[in-house]
């Protein structure tokens, strides 16, 4: 019977100890520790935004475009509206869009590329194609368009280009990088000796994507998908500052930017902290980017030096 127990603890073993090398190399570099840390915060500060005291929305006409001060440290808007509170909001906006990007992106472009690396042929030139058409798109200028149409929607999930809309218009080009780059991680696993083993054991093919080559492109897919967070924060912002993203007065860090344009001369605070808030945030991401990257190459694991 003990001998029927063991086999399990052996097949999780390589992947407990995959992880915890993962995880040495990832926290041996400093710019990715920064990076954790710095993100960290800023999630952090944007979920205890409701314990603020001062209310997002709510104007104060007499303490109008105040500077920064201990009862408002990083001032007032042209409102009287305390910036720190609304750039707390703003980052649970900006925060869940990229989130929502990632997760709408690996949806849809993972399964796409697994499909067209795994059986090649008319099914991957049909993806890949479909893929190529998206791509060459001007994907900013198409993301402005599909926002100025969606914005005039009733639909109750779609109103006034909420935080759910915005996700979908960012993430129907998002996609494109994680199915090109599964794809390519497909098309040289299906050829590796332990796929042919398996296929030759009467696995399934649905067996072969999902319990052997999937969890052997996930390093990839991570990496990508902080870069992904990144430039889904980017275009959100973009939207937002030309009026296209998050509709006042919901803030988010790029329409605080846009109604900042107007005073920056005379008040410049009212553009310097969301500008710093997403400056922080993208260098932040790239740097755990650049550390996942690092931590996932091959390459690296047959490096004994400085693991132990």
């Amino acid at each position: 019977m003990s001998q029927l127990a063991n086999p399990p603890a052996a097949l999780d073993a390589p992947s407990a100890s995959m992880a915890s090398g993962v995880w040495k190399r990832f926290r041996k570099h400093p710019g990715a520790i920064f990076g954790f840390v710095v993100i960290s915060t800023l999630i952090i500060l944007a979920l205890l935004a409701p314990l603020s005291p001062y209310n997002p929305e709510a104007s104060e006409m007499e303490i109008r475009n105040q500077p920064p001060a201990w009862n408002h440290i990083m001032g007032t808007d042209a409102l009287g509206r305390d910036l720190f509170t609304r750039v707390l909001y703003g980052g649970r906006v900006s925060l869940t869009v990229g989130l929502l990007v990632v997760l709408f992106s690996i949806t849809i472009g993972v399964p796409i590329g697994a499909l067209a690396g795994y059986y090649g042929g008319a099914v991957d030139s049909v993806l890949m194609r479909l893929t190529d058409a998206f791509l060459s798109l001007p994907s900013f200028l198409v993301l402005i368009l599909l926002s100025a149409i969606l914005r005039e929607v009733e639909a109750p999930l779609f109103e006034r280009n909420n935080v759910l809309t915005i996700s979908l218009v960012i993430g129907a080009f998002g996609w494109t990088t994680f199915a090109r780059l599964v794809r390519a991680a497909f098309l040289t696993l299906r050829e590796t000796d332990f796929v042919a083993a398996v296929r030759a054991l009467g696995g399934s093919d649905l067996r072969i994507i999902l319990r052997h080559i999937l969890p052997n492109a996930i390093g990839p897919i991570t990496v990508e998908a902080t870069l992904e967070f990144g430039y889904a924060i980017i275009e959100e912002s973009g939207l937002s500052f030309l009026g296209f993203g998050i509709q006042p007065p919901t803030p988010s860090w790029g329409n605080l930017l846009s109604n900042a344009q107007e005073h920056f001369t005379k008040y410049p605070w009212l553009a310097i902290f969301p500008g710093l808030m997403i400056f922080f945030s993208i260098i932040s991401i790239n740097y755990i980017g650049d550390g996942l990257r690092d931590a996932f190459d091959p390459y690296k694991v047959l490096e004994k030096v400085g693991e132990v």
